[in-house]
């Protein structure tokens, strides 16, 4: 039987980059004969044209679930929406500015046989100075204070299996935080290099005020959590 692999992306303000990634989305799953896919694509709370483009892709393709958001509750929210709505044994994640490549789901998709979480770091950035130098920073000092090993943890490329959802505790921001989380719970972790492209549609929604600054603030947070995270196992359960 086919593993079922849902696929999470989170659009705010996207609307030119909605059936691109779709398409690239599908490409991909062609090539992948051993897995079925869905597309769980959540609106933001956009106020362009992405509810209707993605409206009009599940009118088509009964893979693609809109989910839509009653308002702008941030990436962080898109993607546990998300990911909490999936129904594959894998969910893989990727931003909406088709700056991420899904051409890097095969790799993915193997690392997860041996893994409970694949985290992407992007080895070649194609982006701002001021998106570089802002998350270079905030790396650094993350990587200083939790040593959560992960050098590129606002990478919107993302591999999990499905049981890492619901060691998520949902706050805005967590989403850069997931590896912390996937390691207190004591599952498994590795990283992985993947493709970044240049964005051609639309604009960046982050800048040195909402990605540096309160990145940082939430590390403390995030070392709290972490010192006082309870993973529990039931008896019998995996």
């Amino acid at each position: 039987m086919k593993k079922l692999v849902s696929v999470v992306v989170p659009f705010f303000n996207e609307e030119d980059n909605v059936a691109p990634l779709a398409e690239c989305i599908a490409a991909v799953f062609h090539d992948l004969p051993d897995y079925d896919y869905e597309c769980v694509l959540v609106n933001d709370g956009s106020t362009d044209g992405t509810r209707t483009q993605l409206d009009a892709l599940a009118a088509a393709d009964a893979r693609i679930r809109p989910v839509h958001l009653a308002r702008n509750f941030g990436q962080s929210a898109a993607l546990v929406a998300g990911m909490r709505r999936a129904r594959g044994e894998y969910i893989l994640t990727l931003d909406g500015d088709l700056q991420n490549d899904p051409a890097d789901f095969p790799r993915f998709l193997e690392l997860l046989r041996d893994y409970d979480c694949v985290c992407g770091y992007r080895a070649e950035r194609h982006d701002t100075w001021v998106r570089k130098l802002s998350s270079r920073v905030a790396n650094v000092v993350r990587n200083g204070l939790l040593h959560d090993g992960v050098r590129d943890a606002g990478c919107g490329a993302k591999g999990f299996r499905r049981r890492c959802v619901a060691h998520f505790v949902p706050f805005n921001g967590v989403h850069r935080f997931f590896a912390v989380m996937v390691r207190a719970a004591g599952l498994t972790l590795v990283e992985c290099p993947v493709r970044h492209h240049p964005r051609r549609h639309g604009v960046s929604k982050y800048g040195i005020g909402n990605r540096l600054w309160r990145g940082v603030y939430d590390l403390f947070g995030v070392a709290w959590l972490r010192r006082r995270y309870v993973a529990y196992q039931i008896d019998g359960e995996d």
